[in-house]
């Protein structure tokens, strides 16, 4: 069995949206997920599936979810692999002073275009910085993602589904998906 990371965008922030990681967990017990462990309260998982197509399990998981909880929450899935490419791949990991909390990973369902890519490198909006791979923005936010007017320049150029994660989240989400691997085996 493989290890899956499934981050959702738009749960738990503000009053919109509001589910338990306890129903979550056990929605996700429910698909025949194993292992289903939750992350902080804004919609990230770590499970195990016999299934290796992804497209398929966000397609079971976005059916189920919307059945429980009455909305639609965008998901994206990345293999402990792939996770583990996306640490290993940080175009900031030898600059020193990053803060982890403001450094951000945006992860896309589907691939950028070279066009989409160079497009986003190039962005200025203050001292922020953006390195972009085939299905991730590496993001750094000196002063902070909250007041940021480049996310929403960003969605204009992204047009796709997609959800950040700071490197703190992505990192430990892999450590969970990691433990998960190592206790089956």
């Amino acid at each position: 069995m493989q290890s899956i990371i499934a981050m959702l965008r738009g749960v738990n922030v503000g009053a919109h949206n509001r589910i338990s990681m306890q129903a979550l967990r056990a929605m996700c017990g429910s698909l025949g997920w194993q292992g289903v462990q939750t992350y902080v309260q804004s919609g990230n998982l770590v499970f195990q599936s016999k299934d290796r197509n992804l497209p398929a399990l966000a397609k079971l998981f976005d059916a189920a979810f919307e059945k429980a909880f009455g909305f639609h929450a965008p998901l994206v899935l990345r293999t402990a692999a792939e996770m583990r490419a996306v640490v290993a791949n940080n175009p900031f990991a030898r600059r020193k002073g990053i803060d982890p909390g403001k450094f951000h990973v945006f992860f896309l369902t589907e691939e950028l275009s070279p066009e989409a890519r160079k497009q986003l490198e190039t962005m200025r909006v203050g001292a922020e910085e953006v390195r972009a791979a085939s299905r991730e923005l590496y993001v750094y936010f000196p002063e902070g993602m909250g007041r940021s007017k480049l996310p929403a320049l960003m969605d204009r150029v992204l047009k796709k589904s997609g959800t950040a994660r700071n490197w703190n989240s992505v990192t430990n989400l892999l450590e969970m998906a990691a433990k998960l691997e190592d206790s089956s085996g």
